[in-house]
C-alpha cells in the first residue's frame, strides 16, 4: 500500500509545483488579505477544485468529457478570455494600499468565482490531470487506487495551505510596496503567457 501513496505524493508534487495561474492567484491571496483567515475561501475552494478534477480523472469520466471537441474549444475559449481579464486587472492594480481595500475587492463570492475559474478554467491543468494522474491511476485497482487518489487530494490541501502561508509572511516582510508591485506584474504576465500558449494550441490542432 506504501507504494500508490508515495507515487501519488510524487506525481501530485511535479503537476503542483511549476508556477502557474492557480498557484499565483493562492499565492498573492495570501500576500494581500489583512488576516490569514480572509484568504481561506481561495485556498479551501481551490483544494475542493483540485479534489474534484483528481477524483474524475481517477474514476476515468473526464475521459469521456475531453474527448468532445467542441468541449475542448469552449473550454480552451473561456479559459483564455478570462486569464487575459485577469492578467489585465492584475497588471494595473496598485500595490498601496492593497491590504485595505483586497476585502473589498476579493470578498468571499468573489474569492470563491475567482478560484474556481482558475482551477476549473484552466484546460493545461484539467488535462495535466487528466492525462497524468487519470493515466498512472490506471495500474491500480480497489484500495490501492483509493491509497493513490488520496495521496494526490493531500498534497494539493497541504500545497495550498503552505502557499498561501508563504505569500502571507512574504507580505509582512515587504514594508516597501515594491515587492507587491513586481509581484502584480509577474502574475499578470503568467496568465497572458498561460493565455498565448492556449491559444498557440488551440490553433496548432
Amino acid at each position: 500500500m506504501l507504494e500508490p501513496f508515495f507515487h501519488g505524493i510524487i506525481l501530485a508534487l511535479g503537476l503542483i509545483l511549476p508556477l502557474g495561474v492557480q498557484n499565483v492567484f493562492i499565492f498573492n491571496q495570501g500576500v494581500f488579505q489583512p488576516r490569514f483567515v480572509n484568504a481561506l475561501p481561495a485556498i479551501i475552494t481551490a483544494s475542493l477544485c483540485d479534489t474534484l478534477l483528481i477524483l474524475v480523472s481517477v474514476l476515468g469520466v473526464s475521459f469521456v468529457i475531453l474527448g468532445s471537441f467542441w468541449i475542448k474549444i469552449i473550454l480552451i475559449g473561456t479559459g483564455c478570455i478570462f486569464l487575459i481579464y485577469m492578467g489585465w486587472t492584475t497588471w494595473n492594480s496598485k500595490p498601496s494600499n492593497e491590504r485595505e481595500v483586497s476585502a473589498n475587492k476579493f470578498s468571499l463570492k468573489k474569492q470563491v468565482f475567482y478560484t474556481v475559474s482558475v482551477s476549473l478554467l484552466n484546460p493545461n491543468a484539467i488535462m495535466d490531470t487528466v492525462g497524468v494522474i487519470g493515466t498512472s491511476s490506471l495500474r491500480y485497482q480497489g484500495d490501492d487506487k483509493v491509497i493513490f487518489a488520496f495521496a494526490c487530494i493531500l498534497v494539493s490541501w497541504i500545497w495550498f495551505f503552505g502557499l498561501s502561508l508563504i505569500g502571507r509572511i512574504s507580505g509582512k516582510l515587504d514594508s516597501s510596496g515594491k515587492f507587491l508591485l513586481t509581484l502584480n506584474k509577474i502574475s499578470a504576465l503568467v496568465m497572458w503567457g498561460a493565455a498565448v500558449y492556449l491559444l498557440f494550441t488551440l490553433f496548432r490542432k
